[in-house]
């Protein structure tokens, strides 16, 4: 629409006559997309981007719509015929714009105070259970995911089934999980010669996809595979997350060690151009020994399945076979293609920096590196947690959403301080340093005083101190991203079970309530809210480990429980350099010490606790039964 409508001289000459026209980046202002989403919503009975608004000089909307073209077409107004009769109109008809204008805002309004007025419910296993059930009905047994086309990744979905097969033995939420995870890497989404997944497949199958590669997707899927290898011990799951590293510190990084948003989908005018490949180019860049059967394990042909050219791909046929081995066979005429297409003319860099992604990726990378044991990993994660934290914070304390060529900008949206915390919560289990947790808990009682509604519970989408809009919505479907809500009962629920706070306890259980009437009524929507009931409805464990001065085997300890897997497992380490910061924070450990000077570990299963032990064997032991 930039290049089709606002570039050409006819419409400019009009918007500029007739209009004040504000181009609005949607990631870096999501409460006014979501805002005035929620108006074309209103108006037109559906949504999408581009969003097209019209409104008076009091932010009143009275015109709303998503793509037009230059021309009319089909049926569909073009720009050139519809901005003049809207300026008329405002103009001729003032009593006429404003009765449109007020039916949206007090429609909006009463959207809102219904969400406040929504009842408070208790929680119950039952809507896990059935979400498992409506999963089940969308599940696609060929291909994995839970849709028709287009196909989205949603790795939350998959991580709340994984996380529900290891608390209830379900093999049926295990399989889902596991086959749509495997689907995704064979198919067209993931780019097999250069790494990192596309936004989202626009067929059933995952072979072709909306070329764009977006940070918060490669973080959540990191967060989903390693979550996957972690519960099978399948090295497929690891290649393909330590791949998406790759991806991301390659391509994605900026030299302060921060990540950018995104890769457009195309290059030089192309969808998909940089990516795909002619049987032509293959067969003249190969070894015409292999390039027969590297076509076939890879899916290529000579009339190819885009456009005439060849989205890589494992095909259907091949899916038995271990996608190492095949990998590990042509390796070098992988590396000859990467090497060719780093020639090509590369898609456009979004190089923005947002702080609500780049918690993600913190995150995701400090998951990672803790359970492949990779410290550069998390040596990674740090960096950029330490760049947001010197960077992205006012003299004040208020966290900022956007930074771009040495300019931070925009009042961070809740979003921001949720993501952030759960970061925060993953460095910590990654690397037990106290201030990890004490800053998790710093940026969510920021959170709280920001956004909470003290009368009706939940947090608003924009703070306290933001601009004001027509409506402060509450967001918790959790849709691409999940939403900042969802996220905010997550991170309230372990710092509950972490560290025995009646505060959390309280937020976190009204968190809960206030949402789950919506999230009733259709709980595959609310996959991170899931996994934040969870922790609520399932018992807990909880570890203390002390640690003495002079300790040599503590690695045996963390590994322990690291390697045996419970998805609702909190672990502190208590140093005795950290106990009073500890203290602090988790006020029952006063009572945790070393015994006899060793290593003594302390289990509890939601706080009921089991006699300390003081050897990994005993550890072990205490957490597998």
């Amino acid at each position: 629409m930039e290049r089709e409508s606002f570039e050409d001289e006819a419409v400019a000459e009009i918007l500029n006559r007739e209009f004040v026209c504000i181009k609005v980046d949607r990631e870096e202002r999501p409460d006014i997309d979501q805002v005035y989403m929620s108006v074309c919503q209103a108006m037109t009975g559906q949504g999408g981007w581009p969003l097209t608004i019209v409104m008076d000089s009091a932010q009143r909307p009275f015109f709303a719509g998503t793509y037009f073209p230059k021309v009319s077409a089909y049926g569909r107004p073009g720009l050139l015929d519809l901005l003049p009769r809207l300026a008329t109109v405002f103009r001729s008809e003032p009593e006429r714009v404003e009765q449109v204008s007020s039916q949206i805002v007090s429609a909006l309004k009463r959207a809102e105070q219904e969400t406040k007025s929504r009842s408070i419910s208790a929680p119950d296993r039952a809507l896990l259970e059935r979400a498992v059930l409506q999963y089940a009905k969308t599940y696609d047994e060929t291909y994995g995911g839970f849709s028709d086309a287009p196909k989205f990744p949603s790795p939350h979905n998959v991580v709340f089934l994984l996380n529900h097969a290891a608390l209830t033995g379900d093999e049926d939420a295990r399989k889902m999980a596991l086959h749509t995870l495997r689907a995704m890497a064979y198919g067209g989404i993931w780019d097999v010669v250069g790494y990192g997944f596309s936004r989202y497949s626009t067929d059933r199958a995952w072979l072709v996809p909306h070329f764009e590669k977006m940070l918060y997707d490669n973080a959540l899927l990191l967060q989903a595979y390693t979550l996957a290898f972690l519960m099978t011990r399948d090295p497929f799951y690891q290649s393909i997350a330590e791949k998406i590293v790759t991806y991301v510190m390659r391509d994605l990084t900026a030299p302060e060690g921060v990540f950018y948003c995104a890769e457009d989908a195309d290059s030089e005018g192309e969808e998909g151009k940089f990516y795909v490949w002619r049987a032509t180019e293959l067969r003249e860049l190969l070894d015409p020994q292999h390039t027969d059967e590297f076509m076939k394990a890879f899916g290529a042909s000579e009339s190819g399945n885009f456009e005439g050219a060849n989205i890589l791909h494992t095909p259907y046929t091949f899916w038995g076979e271990p996608a190492k081995d095949r990998d590990k066979r042509f390796s070098s005429s992988l590396s000859r293609l990467f090497e060719v297409r780093e020639k090509r003319i590369r898609p456009h860099l979004d190089d923005k920096i947002l702080t609500s992604w780049n918690a993600l990726m913190i995150g995701a990378l400090a998951f990672a590196g803790r359970v492949f044991k990779r410290e550069d990993y998390i040596a990674w994660a740090r960096r950029a947690d330490d760049w947001i934290e010197a960077n992205m914070v006012r003299e004040d304390g208020r966290l900022l959403a956007r930074y771009r060529d040495g300019d931070a900008r925009y009042l961070s949206y809740q979003e921001d301080y949720a993501y952030l915390g759960w970061a925060k919560l993953q460095l910590y289990d990654a690397t037990y340093d106290p201030s990890d947790l004490a800053r998790a808990v710093a940026w969510t009682d920021e959170m709280v005083r920001l956004f909470w509604d003290e009368q009706h519970g939940g947090f608003y989408f924009y703070g306290s101190d933001g601009e004001s809009l027509l409506a402060r919505p509450k967001e918790i479907y959790d849709g691409a991203l999940p939403s900042g809500n969802s996220v905010a009962a997550y991170v309230l629920a372990r710092l509950r079970a972490m560290l025995g706070q009646t505060r959390h306890q309280e937020l976190c259980d009204r968190q809960i309530a206030v949402f789950y009437r919506e999230v009733e009524s259709h709980p595959v929507g609310y996959a991170q809210y899931l996994q934040a009931l969870q922790w609520l409805l399932y018992p807990t464990s909880e570890v203390v480990l002390v640690i003495p001065e002079q300790a040599k085997n503590a690695t045996a300890f963390l590994e322990a429980l690291t390697d045996h897997v419970h998805p609702l497992r909190s672990t502190i380490v208590l140093k005795e350099q950290d106990r009073t910061l500890i203290h602090q924070l988790a006020p029952y450990t006063i009572d945790h010490v070393a015994r006899d000077g060793k290593i003594t570990a302390y289990v509890c299963e939601s706080f009921a606790c089991k006699s300390p032990v003081t050897d990994v064997e005993g550890l072990l032991k205490q957490i597998t039964t």
